[in-house]
């Protein structure tokens, strides 16, 4: 399982986010974590479709996008979301 955060560099959500992301990585087993600024990751980005910053994805093992938000999530909503993508 992949978490991904597209993120800009003076979004303070961001950093919020990035620091949910990185608990919810370190307690899901075998699961990643991403942090891609937008502007360093246009193609990406664009590729993805993302409109806001920031903006969380989650993939499950195949790759597959299975969970998507803008905004900043609380802990407990990464975990339930991460729990439908295994």
């Amino acid at each position: 399982m992949q978490l991904v955060l597209f993120s800009s560099a003076f979004c303070g959500p961001c950093m919020q986010t990035r620091t949910v992301l990185e608990e919810a990585a370190r307690l899901i087993p075998g699961a990643s974590f991403a942090d891609l600024d937008v502007v360093a990751h246009v193609d990406e980005a664009e590729a993805e479709g993302i409109e806001a910053t920031p903006t969380v994805l989650i993939r499950n093992a195949a790759g597959a996008e299975v969970f998507r938000a803008e905004g900043a999530p609380s802990l407990n909503q990464v975990l339930v979301a991460a729990a439908k993508a295994l």
